[in-house]
């Protein structure tokens, strides 16, 4: 058994299958908590560890906390200045924050650990469910390098490709840019099948030319199919590539780039969600090209 005492905050599919992996690996995992008190429930009964409901009591049952919330707002939530927090008691600790966010509030969410006496790192995950449950993540990492020298036991146990990109903030501003060109590329797929389709063509034969030349993408490997079929069960929900793809715009506004193509594709998975279909996998973004669907 490793010594180390982890928590969970935020087990949906990613932290839920973050929380197992470490469990397999002889980790602790001592508590977890959620918004949704069912989900932290179910997975404490799976798993062993104690489902608990404020934050102040996941900090005091670990020595490591995991949090995998959803947005910018949730993870400066969870470590309020005030109230029920995970910065209760929390000196000594150190929190892995996984979630991706503004750079901004990776920094802020350091300078509030740091106020008592804990530390921060980033661990922005470049994967999706299965590797997460694999423990083959892509994790980009940003922090103090003795803190993630400290951590990378636990991390090497959920990545098979673990990267200390630099100080805080950075590995967010990278996983803003990986998944930038991802969105893009999934706006272009879905626009080459769809344009494909509308002309007749054999979508089968065309993924296989599309791989054997330069409009091969791991999108197409990963979403080429499911697009042609609707089958658009979810690893990456339409609504958090609209985050991201927001996320990634504002940053080259901030850096005085003109940046259409990102433009572009926040525009369309913000009509995603608009239409109510963000619950859908990104590759659902190829039911506003595909004539006959919800464009």
């Amino acid at each position: 058994m490793n010594s180390e005492r982890i928590a969970f905050v935020g087990v949906g599919r990613m932290g839920a299958n973050m929380a197992r992996r470490l469990k397999d690996c002889g980790y602790a995992v001592t508590a977890v908590h959620d918004v949704h008190a069912p989900s932290a429930d179910a997975l404490a009964a799976e798993i062993g560890a104690t489902s608990v409901r404020t934050l102040a009591e996941v900090t005091a049952a670990a020595d490591v906390i995991f949090t995998v919330v959803t947005d910018d707002a949730s993870q400066l939530g969870v470590f309020a200045e005030k109230g029920d927090s995970l910065l209760v008691g929390a000196s000594g600790k150190t929190f892995v924050n996984c979630a991706t966010l503004t750079p901004a509030t990776h920094v802020e969410v350091e300078r509030r650990a740091q106020s008592v006496g804990a530390v921060t790192l980033e661990g922005c995950m470049a994967s999706s469910i299965p590797q997460a449950r694999a423990g083959t993540l892509y994790l980009m990492c940003g922090g103090d390098a003795a803190t993630f020298a400290r951590v990378k036991p636990i991390l090497e146990k959920l990545s098979s490709a673990l990267r200390h990109i630099g100080g805080t903030g950075q590995a967010a501003q990278v996983k803003a840019l990986v998944n930038m060109v991802m969105n893009i590329n999934t706006c272009a797929l879905a626009e080459g099948l769809g344009l494909g389709a509308a002309l007749g063509l054999n979508l089968d034969m065309l993924r296989e030319v599309f791989l054997q030349t330069g409009a091969n993408s791991q999108v197409l490997k990963t979403d080429g199919e499911d697009m042609q079929n609707r089958a658009h069960d979810c690893y990456f929900s339409g609504a958090h590539a609209a985050k991201d793809s927001t996320i990634a715009w504002i940053l080259g506004a901030q850096a005085g780039l003109n940046l259409p193509l990102a433009g572009a594709t926040k525009q369309q998975f913000d009509k995603l969600v608009a239409l109510n279909l963000g619950h859908l996998d990104k590759s659902g973004v190829a039911e506003l090209t595909f004539k006959g669907r919800h464009a």
